[in-house]
């Protein structure tokens, strides 16, 4: 499906800040100014921070990227082989943890 600009519905309108008549592609409101292509630079929102799709950080870092901070580790004996290994979970004890080779089976 292609989108052609020229196909599209425009709709009468006056600039709400220098009065000026335009066209739009959208049906204005009442309640809402409308703005010509040159006053709509006045008035373009400020860019989100965070990335693409708009994503807001946290304490833990960015919301689609890694925590810079270390892991909290913690002691675990594997289900399969029995070593003792480190995992980034508390283990709980009515499920089996796995050690990085282990686990690698159990995928």
């Amino acid at each position: 499906m292609s989108y052609n600009r020229e196909d599209r519905e425009m709709f009468d309108a006056k600039c709400g800040d220098c009065g000026t008549d335009c066209q739009v592609p959208f049906q204005p409101k009442q309640d809402r100014p409308v703005y010509c292509r040159e006053c709509f630079q006045n008035h373009k929102p400020e860019p989100r921070q965070g990335g693409r799709f708009g994503g807001r950080s946290n304490d833990r870092g960015s919301r689609f990227g890694r925590d810079e901070r270390p892991r909290e580790m913690f002691d675990a004996k594997c289900g399969d082989c029995g070593n003792d290994c480190q995992v980034p979970f508390r283990p709980k004890e009515d499920r089996p943890v796995y050690c990085r080779e282990c686990f690698q089976n159990h995928r």
